[in-house]
């Protein structure tokens, strides 16, 4: 990666190494088995300095660059991609539109906080009929005398069990089209909102919700910016979101590959190790191929977001690739496992099932390829 890195990047990778061998590795098997997220991480994390690490240092942040978090994410993941998943959710979802629009109030209200560790975000834009068709949102936000009163629901929400406050998305005015979708700073503890957890099969240390606006009311400070209409915030979220997860993607592929190389080498066959057999050498030659490949692909995509050039091409390419490459990754490695690949005691089953959460999760990969064939002019 010497093209994209400078040694304060490494020194970082190995700091942040050995933070997650050390202090989330031994969660992980409880965080799994429970689907329960270690909540006591993030304010570790705020103390350390590994929460929203892109925003500036006035309001907590590191100040870092876009590389140093594909590194953080890649890290993480290698470890828990489902804890890694509610560190996005976090970090960079439920946090990156109050630091781009919010109102300096609304920025030490929440923002600050949420870098500390001291109040945790989730992203309220999925729901039941609009998932990948974002302008199908149903949920509508009326101005009334008091505020805005909120109603509809929302699913699939990282974070949702355990937030203290939410993003949300809705229509304020539905006349306008897509441009009257609006996003609102709601406190978990508001009336009219409740959330149900949802089980899943994979991130499962991520805690994930169904969230419910029944005639909740907010006050006109609830509004994002003090302004109506943040479509396009939204959708910028989620470019350079893209780029994060395809991070992350790397990290589930790298921790796939790491398994099946080291099991290759240990596991004894026909009276040698089975990496000495061609079938599976050749397995674990394409994952450090494939691997290399997604990593560069995410580097020089987070590079052009650092340079703060366009980047919703390569967003979309390196998100779709790397994505497909964690989950091919992932299956040769249970298929290198045998039948220890789906016992609990190794992880690489695991590993399947969160790569492919990412298929489908923050743009399905026939989304992105939806926007790159129009980014290619089809």
């Amino acid at each position: 990666m010497e093209p994209y890195t400078n040694q304060e990047h490494d020194i970082f990778r190995d700091q942040f190494r050995r933070f997650c061998e050390k202090e989330i590795a031994p969660l992980v098997d409880e965080a799994e088995r429970n689907q329960v997220f270690p909540r006591n991480l993030f304010p570790i994390m705020g103390q350390m300095g590994f929460l929203c690490i892109r925003y500036p240092e006035e309001y907590g942040g590191a100040g870092a660059d876009k590389i140093t978090d594909v590194i953080l994410r890649e890290e993480l993941s290698r470890v828990c991609q489902g804890i890694a998943t509610s560190w996005s959710g976090h970090s960079h979802l439920a946090t990156y539109p109050i630091f781009r629009l919010g109102s300096e109030e609304q920025r030490q209200k929440y923002l600050v906080p949420a870098i500390k560790g001291d109040k945790i975000g989730a992203f309220a834009l999925t729901e039941p009929d609009a998932g990948s068709d974002t302008k199908s949102l149903r949920s509508t936000a009326t101005r009334t005398d008091q505020g805005y009163m909120l109603r509809g629901s929302k699913t699939f929400i990282s974070n949702a069990p355990i937030a203290d406050y939410f993003v949300v998305a809705a229509y304020t005015d539905k006349a306008q089209g897509y441009h009257g979708i609006s996003l609102f700073l709601v406190d978990a503890q508001t009336p009219g909102l409740s959330v149900t957890k949802l089980d899943k099969e994979g991130i499962r240390s991520s805690d994930t919700g169904e969230v419910s606006f029944d005639d909740c009311l907010v006050g006109d400070n609830a509004l994002l910016g003090g302004k109506e209409g943040n479509f396009n915030l939204i959708m910028e979220t989620l470019n350079e979101g893209r780029v994060g997860v395809a991070a992350n993607m790397v990290g589930v592929a790298q921790a796939a590959y790491e398994a099946s190389l080291r099991y290759a080498r240990e596991r004894v066959q026909f009276g040698k190790p089975i990496g000495k057999f061609q079938a599976v050498s050749h397995k674990v030659a394409d994952m450090a191929t494939q691997i290399m490949a997604a990593r560069h692909m995410v580097y020089s995509a987070a590079r052009l977001i650092d340079l703060g050039r366009p980047c919703t091409l390569e967003a979309s390419a390196c998100k779709l690739f790397a994505s497909e490459v964690a989950v091919q990754t992932a299956r040769e490695a249970i298929q290198i496992h045998g039948g220890y690949g789906i016992m609990r005691e190794f992880p690489v089953f695991r590993y399947l099932s969160d790569a492919l959460v990412y298929t489908i999760g923050e743009g399905t990969s026939e989304i992105q390829r939806n926007i790159i064939a129009k980014q290619i002019g089809l």
